[in-house]
């Protein structure tokens, strides 16, 4: 299993693996997105879904409670201290059934506090991103919709018995945010 670079990704973006898809690095004014040598920058949605604790509410991936969350949508979203947004990427992705995928947070973000976290994109499986982005300052935090927000790396081995998409995961073609699911 290896690491695919930029001409490898470039050619299966343009066979629908990524959209929309931008073929060069941009950085003018703004946290990087788009394709770089090893991976390409993923952009946040300008949908938020902000942790407070207005309501007592015990978050639990069993049961869901929405009460936890602010509802926001807008150019930036301010991360409370030590709590932490859920947002969705810009593009749509469509996992190949032999690649697996790997996000990391930006470094810009990582720098201020602000941690990102995405569980692996499995092969065959496909939608937007949810994205995870946990602020474990004392100070609020900036994030910025429409820019760089994690790095996916792709790594491409043996197509798997069995993929996501054949087994019907429960996040298959997920549109927006999506909360955890049973």
């Amino acid at each position: 299993m290896s690491i695919k670079p930029d001409w490898w990704i470039r050619a299966r973006a343009r066979e629908g693996m990524i959209d929309p898809f931008v073929e060069h690095l941009q950085r003018d004014g703004v946290i990087s997105y788009g394709l770089s040598s090893f991976g390409y920058d993923l952009r946040a949605a300008p949908e938020w879904r902000i942790f407070v604790n207005a309501f007592n509410t015990v978050v639990d991936p069993k049961a869901f409670d929405e009460l936890s969350l602010v509802h926001a949508e807008g150019d930036v979203c301010i991360i409370p201290p030590n709590s932490f947004v859920l947002t969705r990427s810009v593009e749509y992705l469509r996992i190949p059934d032999d690649v697996m995928v790997v996000a990391l947070g930006k470094s810009s973000y990582a720098r201020c506090g602000v941690v990102a976290n995405v569980t692996p994109l499995e092969p065959g499986w496909e939608g937007n991103v949810t994205l995870e982005l946990s602020n474990t300052t004392p100070l609020p935090a900036k994030v910025y919709a429409n820019e760089g927000i994690v790095q996916l790396l792709f790594f491409q081995g043996e197509r798997p018995e069995v993929t996501y998409r054949d087994r019907k995961g429960k996040y298959q073609g997920q549109r927006g945010v999506t909360l955890p699911r049973m």
